[in-house]
């Protein structure tokens, strides 16, 4: 956009909104008119099609704070030179050196002008106009990139883990695809370059941000790449040993040999059963858990009463104990 129209436009009426609008309220103003003259919505409609484009023109500069700041310096100069396209006539060239040369001559005057177009920060003398290059000063570098545009989803676990293209709704109503990679963590970040907002000044367009939200699973636990779930074992299993089935994520289940005297706690792995994305594959993670039964008939009691007599004697807590009273 050339400097010309930033001084003739007026992005807040445009939007309908004062100039001391706060970004959120910018923002829900936007929506609103770009729902309402979006070509979708109202196909041949050549009137609101060009609505469209003047109110998204007027949105991505007025939401970004830097090219705010510097739009409305520029309009406050509005009443003052204007850079036009001919030379010599009235409001152009001339009339902005002659605010500072008259019945003045040294070379420092020019630092006076230098100064005016650069208060703010940022803006410089390019190639084509004021306040961007390519048809404006925007400083060294070449034109901006437009605005991101950013959205939120939330997908479940095994989603999350496989990986799958989905379909979102952008800003302005329209559907876009994303790809959903394997191994995508809660709140990870996908970014889609180009698929923003388009640029005031002919650079490339922003990008389309979205986080990601991962519903917890009722059985598997994420650390990293690998995968943990909480296997209850039954006492004769732990004290004796035994093979037992262990669920993996969205595929068969696998075998595990449980030692005699496992405790309560003690985690088995199983190799590559875990997270895979591309810097690498996780393992499962299967944490013992020992099942104490609730209810106990008469035969069953007498046997482990049994057992209590015949087995293994000695307090369990005595080391905690004497480490607790010595310390």
């Amino acid at each position: 956009m050339a400097s010309q129209d930033w001084f003739e436009k007026d992005f807040y009426k445009v939007l309908g909104v004062s100039k001391d609008v706060s970004a959120a309220e910018l923002k829900k103003v936007y929506r609103k008119l770009a729902r309402q003259y979006h070509p979708d919505s109202k196909p041949g409609d050549t009137a609101a099609e060009a609505k469209f484009k003047e109110i998204s023109e007027a949105y991505s500069v007025l939401s970004d704070p830097a090219q705010r700041e510097e739009y409305d310096q520029i309009r406050a100069m509005g009443s003052g030179a204007r850079f036009t396209a001919g030379g010599g006539s009235a409001g152009g060239f001339d009339d902005v050196f002659s605010m500072f040369t008259q019945n003045r001559g040294s070379a420092a005057d020019f630092d006076d002008i230098f100064a005016m177009f650069n208060q703010g920060g940022g803006g410089r003398f390019g190639t084509g106009g004021f306040g961007q290059p390519s048809g404006g000063f925007r400083g060294y570098g070449g034109p901006h990139k437009g605005a991101d545009v950013r959205a939120r989803t939330t997908i479940d676990f095994i989603t999350a883990a496989k990986g799958e293209t989905i379909t979102l709704q952008s800003e302005d109503g329209k559907p876009f695809k994303i790809k959903i990679p394997a191994g995508v963590a809660d709140g990870q970040k996908i970014r889609l370059r180009g698929k923003g907002r388009p640029s005031p000044d002919g650079g490339e367009n922003g990008d389309i941000v979205v986080e990601v939200a991962v519903r917890p699973h009722p059985v598997f636990k994420r650390e990293g790449l690998n995968l943990r779930v909480v296997v209850p074992v039954t006492f004769a299993e732990a004290a004796l040993g035994a093979t037992i089935e262990v669920p993996t994520l969205g595929g068969e289940p696998v075998k595990l040999r449980v030692a005699p005297g496992t405790p309560s706690g003690r985690v088995l792995r199983v190799k590559g059963r875990g997270i895979t994305t591309q810097k690498g594959t996780g393992d499962l993670l299967a944490e013992v858990q020992v099942v104490v039964p609730s209810h106990l008939d008469d035969a069953a009691r007498e046997a482990l009463e049994r057992f209590v007599e015949v087995g293994p004697q000695g307090n369990p807590r005595a080391e905690i104990m004497a480490k607790a009273q010595g310390s």
